[in-house]
């Protein structure tokens, strides 16, 4: 029974190994070949990305500073603080036009493991994606996102709830607006459902925050509907 159990394990070695070889796993950002200890993303690439330590700070942090003023939010978290011609960039990239939904994966379990250790983010019930609408979904094949979320579930234990927010119109590209024209852009498009009633703390799901119009936006629907929730909100970068 051992000797079946060993030479099962070397059969299975030897598929992978057959595998790699025919088909090498590439660094998501790089596209160099991955080691056997490496997965979706290169250590010399993964070396690159400097994480903002957000969770740990007890005044407030710059993303907090961005909505002063705004909207209320109970608490903020970007994994990365964005840079022109950094690894990051090749990564939201390939994360938001190239279909590679593994960096929202890969991404959002760190992100799930910084705030389950920390205790401003521990009353959050529930995580909301920010809504694409049906067109552009289909066309980019996935909502990035959710696909962070999915990823920040895996390892906080926090669920995902996709209805509640709701986008109404395939608005156009925020790339090319200053702030003023995002909010335009934004301010009129979104809906939430009734589920919404049933949280005291959500958390907003989404993978790049800039002037935060889009955030901005979601806060005063959700609060319209639900004006005593508590409001977080979460993404892989901050810009």
């Amino acid at each position: 029974m051992e000797s079946f159990k060993k030479s099962t394990q070397i059969g299975r070695s030897l598929s992978r190994d057959l595998l790699h070889l025919v088909y090498p796993e590439l660094c998501v950002s790089c596209e160099n070949e991955l080691t056997g200890n490496e997965a979706h993303i290169c250590s010399i690439c993964d070396a690159d990305l400097t994480e903002t330590s957000y969770h740990l700070f007890e005044e407030a942090s710059s993303f907090d500073k961005l909505f002063w003023g705004r909207v209320d939010l109970s608490a903020t978290y970007a994994l990365f603080s964005f840079t022109k011609g950094s690894v990051l960039q090749r990564l939201l990239f390939q994360f938001k036009y190239h279909h590679t939904k593994t960096i929202g994966l890969l991404f959002g379990k760190r992100i799930g493991t910084r705030i389950s250790s920390v205790s401003k983010y521990d009353s959050i019930e529930v995580l909301l994606p920010v809504p694409l609408h049906p067109k552009k979904e289909f066309i980019r094949g996935y909502n990035q996102s959710l696909a962070l979320a999915q990823g920040i579930a895996s390892t906080s234990n926090l669920p995902i709830n996709d209805g509640v927010l709701k986008r109404k119109h395939n608005n156009s590209t925020q790339t090319k607006k200053d702030r003023f024209d995002r909010w335009e852009n934004v301010s009129s498009v979104f809906a939430v459902s009734e589920d919404i009633k049933k949280y005291k703390h959500v958390a907003i799901v989404d993978d790049v925050v800039t002037t935060g119009s889009t955030v901005e936006a979601l806060v005063h629907v959700i609060r319209e509907a639900h004006p005593e929730v508590e409001v977080s909100v979460l993404t892989l970068a901050i810009a």
